[in-house]
């Protein structure tokens, strides 16, 4: 595979698993189009070309050769300067890594993070709360992520991978997208009675089982084990980054009883629990790892060997055409 192919498949497969489905994304590419027609000709030279096509601005090349021939990545969660330099260390040792993929965006990617959580307004919406609700909720957050990244050194790592020589892309979104489609499939279509439940459910999916060994596996910070599921909402697996702590009443009201989350900051446990919405932690990395394997499997699939690295709880689902 090139590596403009690897970035075509990832592209194909976060819209396929997207909640605000085709439409949603048709929509969605409409209005940047349209942003980009409005755009005064001064200012169309910084229009990124890629979001017309691409409804994702964290999912990017970040450097190299897009028609690079590709046998070879090295894939993680967080790969920073020292991934990458890890990559050309085992280089030197002989292992032909002919691209480093990082789920957590890097470079532009990154400084771009905030334009992708206009996802969250739909998911929301999924979930039941009005959209004009689910806009006003997420407006204020959005624009707070996007002052809280802007100091940030976002180029340290491509600039890495540019001195080395080391072709470099993201994959956010995507994945994240890919591990809520895959966790609201096993979580929503089913009735549980009970938080405990739930809890034997997700320990049992692999990448859980094997994040339980390392210490880091799910929890129920809200609620416990012996209250009443209701209705399990999978809520902060995708949409770039942590909504705003205002959902809560909103998913309350919308009749969500308990939610599944990668990660939820302490103010946010405290609003579930203020609204008596039960909430399960997964944990982070192994929560990425879902979405990456799944994506990583299709890679294998067209013949592209994996090196697992940075968290990544590697688990595979298909055989790779090495194995046939």
């Amino acid at each position: 595979m090139t590596i403009d192919e690897i970035y075509q498949l990832a592209i194909k497969m976060g819209i396929d698993a997207d909640p605000r489905g085709r439409e949603g994304i048709k929509c969605y590419l409409e209005r940047q189009k349209k942003l980009f027609e409005e755009t005064t000709k001064s200012k169309k030279e910084y229009f990124d070309l890629e979001n017309l096509t691409n409804p994702y601005s964290d999912t990017r090349i970040l450097f190299g050769d897009i028609n690079s021939q590709i046998k070879k990545v090295m894939a993680g969660i967080d790969m920073n300067t020292g991934e990458i330099v890890l990559a050309d260390r085992l280089r030197e040792k002989g292992e032909k890594i002919d691209l480093v993929i990082a789920h957590h965006p890097e470079g532009g990617a990154l400084a771009s993070l905030d334009e992708v959580m206009d996802l969250q307004v739909d998911l929301l919406a999924y979930y039941g709360v009005p959209i004009n609700v689910a806009e006003g909720l997420m407006g204020e957050r959005i624009s707070e992520v996007k002052r809280k990244i802007g100091p940030a050194n976002h180029y340290q790592s491509v600039d890495a991978a540019r001195l080395l020589d080391i072709p470099f892309m993201c994959i956010h979104t995507v994945w994240d997208n890919l591990g809520w489609n895959f966790m609201q499939n096993i979580f929503e279509n089913k009735n549980h009675d009970t938080v405990g439940d739930v809890m034997k459910l997700l320990n049992d999916i692999p990448e859980y089982k094997q994040s339980i060994k390392y210490k880091a596996g799910p929890m129920v910070i809200v609620g416990s084990e012996k209250n009443r599921a209701g209705k399990v909402a999978v809520a902060g697996f995708t949409g770039g980054t942590d909504p705003g702590k205002g959902i809560y009443e909103r998913l309350s009201h919308a009749g969500i009883g308990t939610i599944i989350s990668m990660h939820a900051p302490e103010d946010h446990r405290e609003e579930a629990k203020k609204f008596h919405i039960n909430m399960i932690v997964a944990g982070h990395m192994v929560s990425d790892s879902i979405g990456a394997n799944l994506f990583l499997d299709e890679l294998e699939k067209r013949g592209v060997e994996v090196i697992p690295a940075s968290g990544l709880i590697r688990v595979k689902r298909i055989k790779s055409s090495n194995n046939k």
